[in-house]
Parts: structure tokens; C-alpha cells; sequence
């Protein structure tokens, strides 16, 4: 599994390394210098009549670029020595004829609403809920043409429309400018001296809208593909830190002959063992979609929808199909066959492990085959039982996650440190995966039973750490205070799993009481 992507793009843990001297930052729309130089008067009637024509000129619809899923096998490659070592090393692994892998991934489609369960052996790690009616909320990856609404000196931001029901929000950091456009370069220059209102920018979600909240924007620019991500307008490389020391060295010379000039390139985990071959046709297929992007940005008006992400489940597979999963359970027909056409395309050698479970012929539900269905209902629950009967809370506030770990009924054997101790190591295993599954994000508070010996809860730090290692969302964990509180932050891309798969309660609002109206009389 993956580390943490950008923007959803899946650029892993990565290790920059610069391609050249240019600025990563450089802008592609130098609109910003043009708008600070005073327009002569003839031109300023000029610029007027133009305005004037561009708003009685109807906008042609167009349809966003996305991702093409691909129907066909890849070409096949030249089998020679070296190839089929490379093949041999993605190639998924089998036990008398059966596939062998330590994860399992199973798509469930009712009507509009796709879900996609990850499983560890029997246990669910992660559940994705998508609805086709989500086009207002699940943005993250979209890239747009929006138009700046308003510039909050005060705040460092501007509010960008994009054409959703809320204002996205873009911040001074996530500026791309260009130092030429400026009169006077100035590090600190400030967010009105590079955006002013009504100026057209390109912009992509790198945060869903949230509650209250709008999207967040950045002019940071990638697109992800299998194996790589294109960063337009960067001029920097990066590789997986995820991958062996031999085989980073190996795709960095590559990446000097596929990367386009004038382009950043961040090659994924999943490159492991692909060939020049195979990453200069993915990196190619990424230009030829920036390359549209920029012909719809010039033609259409904001604000616009430039580019989409791929449904759910594609997205899914592309992020994180590898030949660590031995399947891909599907129980729709026609997604079957887009996804079976998708991976025969990106991965031919963990084609057949693209499957269809007809729900019909089984005369069961593919999530009742898997046991996903009564581990979806525990997700709802407020405490999680441990093994030992131990037992953690979870309270979810607007600011902040907390989680009580108790003893409950775990009683134990020997003497009560040790019996806290395996408490707490149990507790911080089922944590990680609940924050995986549940995707909790932003402060995270964890009281943990107060333990006596120092060995004990830097045990507890240690095996928490190494659990959250797994999870490929970025975390950042601080040290066990003497109150024993666990204080750590988690990336927070989306709204959580329980905000997907229920509803505001009518009666009470989602405070979880109703006043009695005999009081209040």
C-alpha cells in the first residue's frame, strides 16, 4: 500500500530532486502583470467593447478531459532478457495455482452509489462511498477554470468560484506566480499583489468541500497516472521513497530520458520493476491530457470544469492495485468489464485477477461472501471492543477526535502494568486501523491507561508509529505527554466513513439529544 498522494495522486512518500535551476513556481497565465499596467484610453474603449462582446457571446458547452480507460491489452514488449525480469518482478505471486496476496479488494454498485472495500486477510482496512450525485462534493482532483470572487488580505486568501454551491478557498502558499510578472520581487509579497477579483485562474481541489467549509484550490498543478505523476509548469524529479535503494537508482536514470522538457515528473511506488517503455508511454498519456486541458482553458469561460477525476473505483485501482492483492471482486457487469479493459491496459499481468461475482447465480450479496457488511455496521458503533476485552471510545467534535482507551473487562493475569501494557498495545493497533477505516483527519487526541515504566509506553509509541506506517495518509504523531495523552495530526482530505454512510439525525441535529419542551415552556 501507497503513502499519502497529493492531491489524490498518489505520489507516495517522494524524495525531490531537482531537475534544473528553473522556478518550481513558475506561472503558465501571465495575466497578473498585464492587469497592473494602466491601459491607454483608446485601448481601455478597445478592452471595453471586447468585454462587452465576450458576455453576449453564448459559451459552448464542453465536456471535461478525463482519464482514459483504455479497453485493449498493452502492446506487448519485446521479451528479451532484461523484460522479463522486470515482468517477473510485478509479476503476482501464486501457491498451486491460486493467487496468493495479503490483500483483497471487493466493488459493490446499487444503483448510483459505488462502494469499494479493502480487506486484510478477513479485515476490513478501508471502505470509499461514492454517489453519482456527488458532483458537488467529491471535487478532490478536479482541476478548473474559476474565477477570483473575492482577495482577503487579512486572511492570506481569495475565494475562487468554480461553479459549485460554495466558493473555494485559494491560500497565499498555494499561489503560482511568476517573479517577471512582479514590478519588484519581495519574498513576503502578498496575496493581493498577485490575484485581484474577477481574474481568471487555473486552479485544482486538493480538499473536498467539508461541513460549512468550501473546497480548497492550489495552482499546483499534477495529474497522476499509473506509474507517474506529471507536474505541468515544476521542473523537479521525485521517486517513491517507498522503493529499495537499487531500483530508485535505476528509474532515476530513466526518468532523465522520458521526462518532458520544462515538466516535473514523481514516478510511484507502483513503477517498481516497469520498464523505459512503459513509463514514457504513461508519461506521454499524461501530456496529451495536459495538452487538452490547456486548448478547453483557453476556449471556455469561468467558471469551468477542466478535468475529472476517474470514477471511484478506477481511481481506486490506479492508486492502489498491485500485485500484493490477490483480487478484485466486482458485482456489476459493466464495471467489470471497464475496470477488466483498465488493468488489462496499466497491468496485463494481474489481469486475471479482475473477477465478476454475479450476485444473482450466488443467491448472495457479494458484501455478505466477503463479511463486509457486519464490519461496515461496527464502523458506526461508538466503542470498539479489543480482543483482550479491552475496549476503546471514539467522540468525534467539530475541532478535534477523541479516543478513550479502557480496560474494560480485560482483567488479566500477572500484575497490572503488564496487563495496561498489552491493553495499550492492543489499543493503538485497532486505533491505526480505525482512523484508516473510519478516515478521522485533523487533531487526534488518544488517553491511553496511564502506564509506570518508561519502557512500557515507549513500547506504546513504538508499535503505534509502526501501525500508522501502514496507513498511506500523512500523519504526524508527537510524544506521550505525563498526562498520558497521545496527541497526532492526520491529513484530512474528505469528509469521514460515517458522515458517508449516514444522515443528520432530523430530531436532534446531529447532537445526539432532543430538549425536553416541558422544561423550556
Amino acid at each position: 500500500m501507497e503513502d499519502t498522494n497529493p492531491v489524490g495522486s498518489g505520489t507516495d512518500g517522494v524524495a525531490n530532486e531537482s531537475k534544473s535551476a528553473q522556478n518550481p513556481r513558475t506561472s503558465s497565465r501571465r495575466s497578473n502583470s498585464r492587469s497592473r499596467q494602466a491601459p491607454k484610453s483608446g485601448d481601455a474603449t478597445v478592452a471595453n467593447t471586447r468585454r462587452s462582446q465576450s458576455r453576449r457571446r453564448p459559451a459552448k458547452p464542453q465536456a471535461p478531459v478525463e482519464m482514459e480507460v483504455q479497453g485493449q491489452v498493452a502492446e506487448s514488449l519485446d521479451a528479451g532478457a532484461k523484460i522479463k525480469r522486470r515482468f517477473a518482478q510485478r509479476a503476482p505471486r501464486e501457491r498451486h495455482g491460486r493467487p496468493v496476496g495479503r490483500y483483497q479488494m471487493v466493488v459493490h454498485v446499487a444503483g448510483d452509489v459505488t462502494q469499494v472495500a479493502i480487506l486484510e486477510g478477513r479485515t476490513l482496512i478501508q471502505h470509499f462511498v461514492s454517489r453519482a450525485s456527488d458532483s458537488q462534493s467529491n471535487i478532490s482532483g478536479n482541476i478548473y477554470l474559476g474565477r477570483v470572487a473575492n482577495v482577503l488580505p487579512g486572511m492570506e486568501a481569495a475565494f475562487v468560484d468554480i461553479g459549485t454551491n460554495k466558493n473555494a478557498v485559494l491560500y497565499r502558499g498555494d499561489v503560482r506566480y511568476d517573479r517577471e510578472d512582479l514590478e519588484s520581487f519581495d519574498r513576503n509579497v502578498r496575496i493581493e499583489q498577485l490575484l485581484r477579483p474577477k481574474q481568471v485562474v487555473i486552479c485544482q481541489v486538493v480538499k473536498n468541500p467539508i461541513a460549512q467549509k468550501g473546497a480548497r484550490l492550489t495552482q499546483e498543478v499534477s495529474l497522476p497516472g499509473r506509474f507517474a505523476v506529471l507536474l505541468p509548469g515544476g521542473g523537479s524529479f521525485g521517486i517513491s521513497k517507498r522503493l529499495p535503494d537499487d531500483e530508485r537508482r535505476r528509474l532515476r536514470r530513466i526518468l532523465d530520458d522520458v521526462a518532458p522538457e520544462g515538466f516535473g515528473v514523481i514516478l510511484r511506488t507502483a513503477a517498481e520493476g516497469s520498464t523505459k517503455e512503459e513509463l514514457k508511454r504513461d508519461v506521454d498519456s499524461l501530456m496529451e491530457s495536459w495538452k487538452k486541458i490547456e486548448e478547453m482553458a483557453k476556449s471556455a469561460h469561468a467558471p469551468a470544469l477542466l478535468y475529472r477525476e476517474p470514477p471511484s473505483a478506477v481511481r481506486v485501482i490506479r492508486e492502489e492495485f498491485n500485485r500484493e492483492f490477490r483480487s478484485v471482486t466486482i458485482d456489476d457487469m459493466s464495471l467489470y468489464q471497464e475496470i477488466a479493459g483498465y488493468v488489462s491496459a496499466i497491468s496485463p499481468e494481474l489481469a486475471d485477477r479482475v473477477e465478476y461475482f454475479d450476485s444473482a447465480a450466488e443467491k448472495l450479496a457479494i458484501f455478505d461472501q466477503f463479511h463486509v457488511r457486519e464490519q461496515l455496521q461496527k464502523v458506526l458503533e461508538h466503542k470498539v471492543w479489543l480482543p483482550s476485552g479491552g475496549s476503546i471510545v471514539i467522540d468525534r467534535t467539530e475541532a478535534l477526535t477523541v479516543i478513550d482507551v479502557n480496560t474494560s473487562r480485560n482483567v488479566g493475569t500477572v500484575s497490572l502494568e503488564e496487563t495496561i501494557h498489552k491493553n495499550n498495545l492492543e489499543a493503538v493497533e485497532e486505533i491505526a486501523r480505525q482512523l484508516r477505516l473510519r478516515d478521522i483527519g485533523g487533531i487526534i487526541v488518544i488517553d491511553v491507561v496511564d502506564m509506570i515504566e518508561a519502557q512500557n509506553r515507549e513500547d506504546v509509541m513504538r508499535a503505534f508509529r509502526a501501525a500508522l506506517a501502514r496507513d498511506k495518509t500523512k500523519t504526524h504523531v508527537y510524544e506521550m505527554s505525563q498526562l498520558g495523552l497521545v496527541q497526532m495530526t492526520r491529513h484530512r482530505i474528505a469528509e469521514g466513513l460515517v458522515e458517508a454512510l449516514s444522515e443528520i439525525c432530523p430530531s436532534c441535529g446531529g447532537s445526539g439529544y432532543v430538549i425536553d419542551p416541558m422544561i423550556t415552556q
